[in-house]
């Protein structure tokens, strides 16, 4: 008799935990990787950021050779046949906007979690300002009326965040540039990322060819540390004999480094594992839930402390992408029960 394993709903509580925590722990291992090698001044970010995706394609391939996709054992089932996608070189090409993309977002998400890993989530949580103006101006998808009200809170909550008390009871601007700029960067590169990712799963064959959404992130991150590596050595290659060397004999480099590379993409599994099965209401709010969380566990890893003005500022900032990602369907409810 085949093995079943736990039953769905056990197993979409166990996606959701496991989510969660390899996101925490991506975070965790992804600070400790950047470090290890001098932090965020030493001008390897690009590099570590780089070979991240190089783990993830060297699982994406071992996954293939295996022809077994391990991330169900996470919710206590049996493991998902998985084969090498039947994709097609015209495909590749189709799907490189989308994977210079993905690798724009991770890069960028990189060097803003090494400039301030609480600072820096506290940005992305501006994500969707950036994808409905990408939405809108590239992809002629502009939200609705309801949702550009939204924006503005969370805005304003990033921008108190940015915000510090002085002795004299003032308050003053005071972020980290890296955090800030990058952030952005990240939330851009992962609106267009959204845009491309929709445009090339609406190609019937592509999807097809494909054969599910796990090979497509698989060649996504395959293609992205490709399309990273002469970024890396353009930009860091003075350095790479002093990254090489440390990374032969310094083992917490080379432990960070794997598991920050698992963690992304086996997280990133699983989020979509529980997010295909859920509705848009239970996403939204478990994506909101991840990052207070993620917050509040690098602040205990990191001994760094949110400030009253951060507190507040995600505080509010992370409620109004809550009412952003719900408003539509609130307000569908209300009038419906009216009509009734």
């Amino acid at each position: 008799m085949a093995f079943k394993g736990a039953p769905d709903s056990v197993a979409l509580i166990l996606f959701f935990v496991f989510w969660y925590a390899g996101n925490m722990k991506y975070n965790e291992y992804n600070t400790a990787a950047l470090n290890a090698v001098g932090g965020k001044t030493s001008g390897l970010t690009m590099t570590v950021a780089t070979m991240q995706l190089g783990v993830c394609a060297v699982y994406a391939m071992i996954v293939w050779a295996i022809k077994l996709n391990p991330a169900k054992l996470f919710g206590l089932q049996a493991p998902d046949k998985q084969s090498m996608p039947n994709v097609t070189q015209a495909d590749l090409i189709k799907s490189m906007k989308l994977a210079f993309c993905a690798a724009g977002a991770h890069a960028a998400t990189v060097f803003a979690l090494g400039g301030d890993p609480l600072f820096g989530q506290i940005v992305k949580a501006a994500e969707p300002v950036l994808a409905a103006i990408v939405g809108t101006v590239f992809y002629n998808k502009a939200p609705t009326f309801y949702k550009v009200c939204c924006l503005p809170i969370i805005v304003g909550g990033v921008a108190f965040a940015s915000l510090k008390k002085g002795g004299d009871g003032s308050y003053s601007l005071k972020f980290d540039v890296t955090a800030l700029v990058f952030g952005m960067l990240a939330n851009a590169f992962a609106a267009f990322k959204g845009g491309e990712n929709s445009k090339l799963m609406a190609d019937k064959g592509i999807a097809e060819r494909y054969g599910g959404v796990g090979n497509q992130f698989a060649v996504t991150q395959i293609l992205g540390f490709i399309i990273l590596l002469p970024i890396m050595y353009a930009t860091e290659g003075a350095k790479l004999p002093f990254f090489f060397d440390k990374l032969k004999t310094d083992s917490s480099l080379q432990f960070n480094l794997v598991m920050s590379g698992l963690a992304f993409f086996i997280y990133n599994e699983l989020a979509t594992y529980t997010l295909k099965v859920t509705g848009a209401v239970t996403a939204s709010v478990a994506n909101t839930a991840k990052r207070v969380i993620v917050m509040v566990y690098m602040a205990a890893v990191t001994g760094k402390a949110l400030t009253d003005e951060q507190k507040m500022g995600s505080g509010i900032a992370i409620t109004g992408v809550l009412l952003y990602a719900l408003i539509d369907d609130l307000l569908k409810s209300k009038k419906k029960t009216k009509a009734a």
